[in-house]
């Protein structure tokens, strides 16, 4: 089997990819030869063309002769080569409108589509995701938005660090006040965001003595659904029905509002569920968060004051309360400052994709020694100018015109 890593194509361009050249070596050589490989050219991948050729791997634009195209991000659709096999995240699954012609191109390209987002075990679990990295370069981007708008200490950026060893070299720069740091979330991504507050040697509380106790040192808590959101009728919470039934509940976030300085989201919310605050919430003087790290980058979402995302090269705005709008960077004292980058893992590419083609090596390659397998064909979106049959509720969103 012949395997083609592609060139990422999609601007804002992502500099990540499938395997790094070493994994590509191991795996041709712990698969008997059975898998070649070969790497289109890019002047913008995170790992070069001649660290391939280095390895023994080929660099070539012809593509032709791969039974399978690896990528991350979505491919445009005058890339798409017809017939093949491709792995990537489309972004399709959830009727995207702005990739609605991605899959319409895919069906009338013979495209077999397999989609990394739904790759999961048997147990209905992710097998490969870069939320980790998430985790760990937004609340990095946090740390940082901290230290501009109060000036108590400066960071290189996350993306002009070479590897995630001089990222945590940078933190200890960090010099931190007694502040309240909060993290929503329970998975990966929030997994990842302790990793640099562990890596800062912030003390970790519970919920109830972040809430009620004064430090003389910066703490943080970790906080999930049951810990901010309540049954309307009783208060109570159920988390069985509260994943079938978000809609019985309402928020109980804004206690924490009270007392936390910095605020770093990474809990996935379903919007169904209840927003965390609203809006007009923040002008209240109780409302204490001055700095936001949305991990999740929702728009318009769980935290409401992303109301846009932000990019590597932009990367945060203000929010102000009082006029209820953004407005520029640390413009203000009383400003909530508002980091909502969209593709937080392409700060750290090396490291991302590494890991990244870890979990590839683990859960897919295996896969694709198999005649038939199970796991690829549930994340299979389409196959033979068709929608497999998960995916028939995209029928509608694949016929409309745009």
């Amino acid at each position: 089997m012949k395997i083609g890593l592609i060139r990422e194509n999609k601007i804002p361009i992502d500099k990540r990819v499938a395997f790094s050249p070493d994994q590509l070596t191991t795996i041709h050589e712990d698969s008997d030869r059975y898998f070649d490989f070969v790497v289109e050219p890019s002047p913008h991948r995170c790992y070069e063309d001649e660290e391939y050729v280095d390895e023994g791997i080929e660099v070539s634009a012809d593509l032709d002769d791969c039974d399978v195209l690896m990528g991350i991000k979505e491919v445009p659709v005058a890339n798409l080569l017809s017939d093949k096999t491709y792995f990537f995240f489309s972004h399709t699954i959830k009727k995207q409108p702005s990739n609605r012609k991605l899959l319409q191109a895919i069906l009338e390209k013979n495209i077999t589509m397999i989609d990394y987002e739904v790759l999961k075990d048997d147990k209905c679990n992710r097998v490969v995701a870069f939320g980790r990295w998430a985790g760990i370069v937004g609340a990095y981007n946090g740390i940082w938005t901290y230290g501009q708008k109060t000036g108590r200490f400066s960071l290189k950026r996350a993306h002009e660090c070479f590897d995630l060893k001089e990222l945590k070299k940078e933190l200890q720069k960090v010099k931190l006040p007694a502040v309240k740091l909060l993290v929503t979330g329970t998975g990966k991504v929030a997994k990842g965001a302790i990793e640099v507050l562990e890596w800062l040697k912030i003390k970790k509380v519970e919920p109830v003595a972040f809430l009620e106790k004064e430090y003389g040192e910066a703490v943080f808590t970790q906080v999930g659904s049951a810990d901010y959101n309540k049954r309307k009728d009783d208060g109570m919470f159920n988390r069985e029905e509260f994943h079938k039934q978000p809609e019985l509940y309402e928020s109980n976030f804004l206690r924490f509002t009270k007392v936390a300085d910095i605020f770093m989201a990474a809990a996935y919310w379903d919007h169904k569920a209840p927003r965390l605050f609203e809006k007009k919430d923040t002008a209240s003087p109780d409302f204490k968060i001055k700095v936001i790290a949305d991990i999740t980058c929702d728009i318009d979402g769980s935290v409401p004051t992303t109301v846009k995302s932000s990019t590597v090269a932009d990367p945060v705005f203000d929010f102000d309360p009082q006029t209820q709008d953004t407005c520029e960077a640390f413009s203000g004292e009383n400003h909530i400052s508002v980091m909502a980058i969209d593709n937080l893992p392409c700060e750290l590419p090396r490291d991302a994709s590494h890991d990244f083609g870890n979990q590839l090596m683990k859960h897919v390659i295996p896969e694709l020694l198999l005649e038939k397998s199970e796991m690829l064909d549930r994340a299979t979106i389409a196959k033979g100018g068709k929608l497999t049959t998960n995916f028939t509720y995209l029928e509608d969103y694949v016929n409309q015109q745009i």
